[in-house]
């Protein structure tokens, strides 16, 4: 699903964000009122097709309801009022409103053609290191990273973060992020993202030994669930995941780069399908 500032018609996009659950779950009409307290199964498909509206009482309901955090939560109030107001001065108000925080927290969906970028760990880490270090020479950035790399490799790395657009350096000299996120397109891109995931997830491992656990939270659960709960648990962790990131968002003075990895995974076969055969 696009990113919510690529949206202006709020009712398209509480119908792509239903159609994106359905697609990989038994979500339903019925479901979605449920979660955001609608006693009639019909009213968000009503909406959805344009033929009804939320209220300033209703679109919060939403907000829970689809799990909106950080800047999402005041786009889309925004885009609700912008498609509800009644002049085109109210309208002109909330399209601006719109615009400064698409602008201010613009995402950099990464297309087939920018593969590079998740080739290893480094490039996403001097993207987020380049710009909290001004005026440091590669070989102290080198330094400044818990994992082997050196100068040469964060020279490279800013070239490519450079010419692609993930970074752009001032007559200063220092480094400035075109984008505060990075998302990756669901095509072309597979095979390069499952490999950073690999790398990422040894680096969790591995973090165990090298750090205090003052410094690092480690921690896992073996659960027994059903499909219908795995959904579940799935969608709060894409919730939650989305609430770090605008955590990480609004922090103002930044001195650390962290990783994280939220893993979820079968430790076993579906029972029933054993039974079967």
């Amino acid at each position: 699903m696009k990113p919510i500032t690529e949206y202006q018609d709020y009712h398209l996009f509480i119908r792509d964000y239903y159609d994106d659950r359905k697609r990989c779950s038994y979500f339903s009409w019925r479901e979605f009122a449920r979660l955001a307290g609608f006693s009639s199964p019909t009213y968000l498909r009503l909406v959805s097709e344009g033929k009804s509206n939320l209220s300033r009482v209703t679109m919060d309901r939403m907000v829970n309801a689809m799990g909106l955090a950080g800047y999402e939560v005041p786009y889309f109030k925004a885009m609700v009022n912008y498609g509800n107001a009644k002049n085109e001065e109210s309208m002109a108000k909330y399209r601006k409103e719109m615009r400064t925080i698409a602008l201010e927290y613009k995402v950099r969906v990464v297309d087939k053609e920018a593969v590079e970028y998740f080739d290893g760990w480094k490039n996403s880490v001097i993207r987020e290191l380049a710009p909290m270090m001004p005026g440091a020479t590669p070989g102290k950035m080198a330094k400044a990273c818990c994992n082997e790399i050196s100068a040469a490799d964060v020279s490279a790395s800013l070239e490519f973060l450079t010419k692609a657009g993930f970074l752009k350096k001032d007559s200063d000299g220092a480094f400035h992020q075109t984008e505060k996120n990075v998302t990756a397109s669901k095509e072309g891109l597979v095979y390069a993202v499952h490999a950073l995931q690999k790398k990422m997830a040894g680096l969790g491992a591995e973090s165990i030994e090298r750090f205090d656990a003052e410094t690092r939270s480690v921690s896992g659960i073996t659960l027994s669930v059903d499909r219908n709960a795995y959904e579940r648990i799935a969608r709060e962790i894409d919730d939650f995941r989305k609430r770090i990131i605008a955590i990480a968002s609004d922090t103002e003075d930044a001195d650390q780069i962290y990783q994280m990895n939220l893993q979820f995974f079968p430790m076993t076969w579906n029972i029933n399908e054993i039974k079967e055969v």
